[in-house]
C-alpha cells in the first residue's frame, strides 16, 4: 500500500522560491539605488561607442564589424547598429541610453542632440 504524502510535507516552505524572490528584491534594490551612476555611464558609453565607431566605419572605411572590435574594456554591452543611408552609426547600451553619431562632410561624426 502506497504511503500518503504527510500533511506537514504538502506545507513545507518552499526554499528555492523563498531565495529567488529575495535574490530578485536584492537585484532590484541594488538597480533602483545605483541609477544614476549607471544611467550616467551608459549615456557616455553608448555616445563615445556612436561617435567612435561612426570615425572608424565612415572616416576610416573599415566595416562596422572591425569597428565593433575597438571597444574599450567594460563596453561589451554596448551594440551597434549602422546606416548606410544616413551615414550613422547608433550605439545602444540595453535598458539605458541609446546615441546616434552622423558622419558630416568637413565636420567628421557628430553626436545627434539628445533626446532624453
Amino acid at each position: 500500500m502506497a504511503k500518503s504524502p504527510s500533511p506537514s510535507a504538502s506545507r513545507r516552505p518552499r526554499y528555492g522560491l523563498w531565495l529567488l524572490a529575495i535574490a530578485a528584491l536584492a537585484v532590484g534594490g541594488a538597480a533602483w539605488a545605483f541609477r544614476e551612476p549607471i544611467d550616467g555611464y551608459g549615456r557616455i558609453a553608448s555616445a563615445y561607442s556612436a561617435r567612435v565607431a561612426c570615425s572608424c566605419r565612415f572616416v576610416a572605411g573599415r566595416s562596422i564589424g572591425d569597428c565593433a572590435k575597438d571597444k574599450l574594456a567594460g563596453m561589451e554591452a554596448v551594440t551597434l547598429v549602422e546606416d548606410i543611408e544616413t551615414k550613422s552609426v547608433t550605439a545602444r547600451f540595453p535598458l539605458v541610453a541609446e546615441a546616434t553619431a552622423t558622419y558630416r562632410k568637413g565636420y567628421g561624426c557628430v553626436l545627434e542632440p539628445y533626446e532624453g
